[in-house]
């Protein structure tokens, strides 16, 4: 008989495994939709009934379709042959009525808020007269402005014709020549002030160069055409020779910039994608809701015990998490779902929803594994919301503006409620770091889903440690573990250079490099101080050299990863070259820079780190601080090499 395994007989068996593990999380999920079915009373129906009415009304009124909320709020007292009858007739926040019919008593009050007199005067009475006067000659603009667009003639109803080419920021006070406009500035000066990011242009086609004061010019022409173009079609396309005229849309694998903006000059407003970006925050709302109920289902099985029946049960602790998790994920998914039917959104929008109500589901397990009563989850859950809430909502309000903004998912919806396409490197770029944090969350809180642990009331900190040293066992799972920091390690970088991008370089490329040192040092050295404090390795210095050597390592290939930031622009914003590091495009000098220099300073603040760890807390500290300083000062006497 031969002692050869059978492959056949292994696939088999691995099969026979898989299917028994996936019974065991669907049986788990299934008692865990049973059980929460019956803890739901009245008033949580109520509840989340009306979450589901507001949700609801918000979308359905900010889609464009409305439900009529202030229609016909004013009334107009206005005769049928008057020119503004029809205004008011069309504008749905008027009711007009016969002049007549108008009844005024003592002088201020009266039964219309605004009056069209039959001499053309317009007045208004009562308590919301004088809202009724602003909203009608709005509607005048606007009933105007209707008619004009409706002209067969666009260049006698609009004579001046204004185009917005969005540039690159400039903090310097000058502008870049733009080598794709042979229009020319007449050096005028349309009152802005300088440093504000307008200018404009006049197309004489005389050439020269532009004389706009703060990046972005307005290309103003008469008798409704538009010039601007070396080709003197009169179009923009976006791009210049140089590729860094314009400030570009976050890209990977694909070009492109941000649109200009072109129409008569009462029709330019700045970019705010108000409509999708409130449509999109209705996907984030009730993740806020689902992660208590489940976080409160997590805690149950410690404060009541109910786990330790699961934990003696045939099923992993992945098993469990998985089978507990699943109902509330699967949940959220089918909400995404119908929000998007009902925004008239696509796929993009579930597949961006996706990873953010898996972060905030991760995030509330891992919460939930460490809190020790039910007031500390309520303050680790709200923490958890009001964080990831501000991180995928604050980058989003810039999605027309900033490439910043790429770095929340968020922004992917409101790109795909807008109409526009995404590149598969733009979804990875944005979604990546919400995975790969949700898996590590995961993977932490599992390690501490054990009887020692969910049963004892340690502290905070200790928990922590508990979760991070439980994934040690070598010098190896240093490295591994280093390098699964890299998602947290990115998210606040990007975090902290969407805070600080605004602010004036001179105080934001200070903070943002000590941040960024500081970030990454937590990461190389809060584990291996771990793994001292547990006993897991020997407190020596030549362990704590190895370690510091392997931490360093690993984040160093860890941190290749994320360079992917180089093909979206951001080491082109000064901050992001102080989070990132430059642009490695400036030759041998600067590739070796950002490539292999890092790897020795890696390893050198690592060991720094280390050694402070393995000698107890407050030589950690100072370890700590000491490392982030030798950081910080490489990083900007790379920048200044570069500069």
């Amino acid at each position: 008989m031969s002692d050869e395994a059978d492959p056949d007989s292994d696939r088999r068996s691995r099969r026979r495994r898989l299917r028994g593990a996936l019974a065991r999380t669907a049986r788990i999920a299934r008692w865990e939709v049973s059980r929460s079915a019956g803890t739901v009373d009245r008033k949580t129906v109520l509840v989340l009934a009306a979450l589901a009415l507001v949700v609801g009304v918000v979308g359905f009124s900010a889609a464009g379709e409305g439900l009529g909320l202030e229609d016909e709020i004013y009334v107009v007292a206005v005769d049928e042959d008057s020119r503004y009858h029809d205004v008011a007739v069309e504008s749905e926040a008027f009711r007009p009525m016969p002049l007549d019919e108008l009844v005024i008593e003592n002088g201020d009050d009266a039964n219309a808020d605004v009056v069209l007199t039959r001499n053309g005067e317009l007045a208004h009475y009562g308590p919301h007269g004088e809202a009724a006067h602003d909203a009608f000659i709005d509607a005048i603009d606007s009933y105007n402005e209707q008619r004009l667009r409706q002209e067969a003639n666009q260049t006698a109803a609009y004579p001046v014709h204004v185009e917005l080419d969005y540039q690159k920021r400039d903090f310097d006070g000058s502008a870049e020549p733009d080598e794709s406009d042979g229009a020319s500035s007449d050096g005028s000066d349309d009152g802005t002030d300088a440093g504000s990011g307008t200018g404009t242009e006049t197309t004489d086609g005389s050439g020269g160069e532009d004389s706009s004061d703060g990046g972005s010019g307005d290309d103003t022409t008469s008798g409704g055409a538009t010039g601007g173009d070396a080709d003197g079609s009169g179009q923009s396309d976006g791009t210049d020779d140089s590729g860094d005229g314009r400030l570009q849309v976050p890209n990977v694998g694909a070009s492109g910039a941000v649109d200009g903006t072109s129409g008569p000059p009462g029709s330019i407003s700045p970019p705010f994608p108000f409509q999708s970006l409130l449509l999109a925050f209705l996907f984030v709302v009730p993740m806020n809701f689902v992660i208590q109920a489940y976080g409160s289902t997590i805690m149950d099985e410690r404060v009541k015990r109910r786990g330790e029946l699961l934990l003696v049960s045939p099923a992993s602790r992945r098993e469990i998490v998985a089978g507990k998790t699943l109902p509330y994920l699967l949940g959220l998914i089918a909400v995404a779902v119908g929000i998007t039917v009902a925004v008239q959104g696509g796929l993009l929008s579930i597949a961006a929803a996706i990873p953010i109500a898996l972060l905030f589901l991760a995030a509330t397990f891992a919460g939930a594994m460490l809190a020790r009563s039910y007031k500390e989850l309520t303050f680790v859950t709200v923490t958890i919301s009001v964080f990831l809430t501000t991180y995928t909502f604050i980058p989003a309000v810039f999605a027309d503006v900033n490439p910043i903004a790429l770095i929340s998912p968020l922004t992917l919806i409101v790109t795909n409620l807008q109409g526009e396409s995404v590149s598969l490197g733009e979804y990875v770029f944005s979604t990546a770091p919400f995975y790969c944090s949700a898996a590590v969350c995961f993977l932490l809180g599992i390690g501490v889903y054990r009887e020692e642990d969910m049963f004892a009331q340690k502290a905070l900190p200790a928990k922590v440690l508990d979760a991070i040293a439980s994934r040690l066992h070598s010098y190896r799972s240093v490295a591994v573990l280093t390098m699964l920091f890299i998602p947290f390690v990115f998210a606040g970088q990007l975090l902290a250079v969407a805070v600080l991008f605004a602010v004036p370089e001179q105080l934001a490329v200070p903070i943002v490099i000590v941040l960024a040192a500081a970030i990454e040092e937590v990461a190389k050295s809060v584990h291996v101080y771990a793994g001292f404090v547990r006993s897991r390795f020997d407190a020596s210095l030549r362990v704590a050299a190895v370690l510091g050597v392997c931490s360093g390592a690993g984040f160093f290939l860890g941190e290749k990863v994320t360079h992917v930031v180089q093909f979206v622009g951001l080491p082109e914003l000064t901050v992001g070259a102080a989070a990132f590091g430059p642009d490695p495009s400036g030759g041998p000098l600067v590739l070796v820079a950002v490539f292999l220099a890092p790897l020795v300073l890696h390893v050198v603040t690592a060991v720094i780190s280390a050694i402070g760890a393995s000698r107890g807390p407050n030589a950690y500290s100072v370890g700590f601080l000491i490392a982030t300083l030798v950081h910080a000062g490489y990083n900007l006497g790379v920048i200044a090499l570069v500069a």
